[in-house]
């Protein structure tokens, strides 16, 4: 194999950061034509398409954005160099997580836990709806999507979905709310209720419960952050249903407590991916071991 051109990588690399040709042509004093021979010639030694046409758009093949993580190593291992014998910086292997901004919290830092005091790996995270964290996994944006409720998957969308956990739901308040000998039914009946929104697989399993049990409960609000839930159980503005990982330090600290388990009801944790032909090692290491099953 002939030696490595770190000349084309560098002209590569200036268009991905840049998201476009021309704008990095005129940038670097040149002619588009000239930089994308050079692309072209990166291409060719890979073996692999770096840039896919879309209308006017370049967007980043697969290929191309285990590329770009790689030069951004490379690069940055240039600029780290003083600090690097001064033992003041490490090149970092990244990778991208999105998870839903209603998640769990505790639930995000128990799967970040393996990693988290490595220092050849940097965690970037990202927030934000089912919809959007998807659409960045499949513009291979992300590496994985830690979601509640598995995405559909067909030949258009082949997203793989790991079953991490399934968590039970319980009933928790604070000591004054739960200080008397009331049964689960009982407390449903009388006490003000949080609730999690109606789309969500925790309330559809909790409305159905209810249905059955014959309960119509108060409900004091209906929320779809799970960080809210917990401030608003704290400050005792009701009872929240709610698996106990979510509000697990307010448990350990007395702040709130657990009044029973509702039966039948759970939320399932899912750490959602799209089949690569690089993926990312890191990844891999965080999924071994943990799945419970893959759908």
């Amino acid at each position: 194999m002939s030696e490595f051109n770190y000349h084309h990588l560098r002209y590569f690399w200036a268009v991905a950061h840049d998201g476009n040709l021309t704008r990095t042509a005129a940038r670097l004093n040149l002619s588009q034509s000239a930089v994308s021979f050079q692309i072209k010639q990166l291409e060719a030694q890979l073996g692999h398409a770096l840039f896919a046409r879309r209308g006017r758009q370049l967007v980043l093949t697969e290929a191309g954005r285990i590329a770009l993580d790689h030069a951004d190593a490379i690069f940055a291992a240039g600029r780290e160099l003083i600090g690097t014998l001064q033992e003041k910086g490490r090149t970092r292997q990244a990778i991208r997580i999105g998870a839903l901004a209603t998640l769990s919290r505790n639930f995000q830092m128990e799967f970040l836990r393996p990693i988290l005091n490595r220092t050849d790996v940097e965690v970037i995270l990202r927030s934000g709806t089912s919809a959007n964290l998807l659409q960045s996994l499949e513009a291979l944006n992300l590496d994985v999507v830690l979601i509640n409720q598995a995405p559909a998957r067909d030949a258009v969308t082949p997203f793989v979905s790991h079953r991490l956990s399934e968590q039970p739901v319980s009933l928790v308040g604070t000591p004054e709310m739960l200080n008397n000998n009331m049964d689960l039914s009982e407390l449903l009946a009388t006490q003000p209720i949080i609730l999690p929104t109606a789309d969500t697989g925790i309330r559809i399993g909790f409305d159905a419960w209810i249905d059955r049990a014959g309960i119509r409960p108060q409900i004091a609000a209906e929320v779809d952050d799970m960080a809210m839930m917990r401030l608003l159980a704290r400050a005792g503005v009701g009872l929240a249903v709610l698996p106990p990982i979510v509000v697990q330090d307010e448990l350990n600290s007395g702040h709130l407590v657990e009044a029973a388990r509702l039966p039948g009801v759970s939320e399932t944790f899912f750490a959602v991916t799209i089949t690569r032909r690089f993926p990312n090692p890191i990844l891999a290491q965080l999924l071994e071991g943990r799945a419970i099953q893959t759908i």
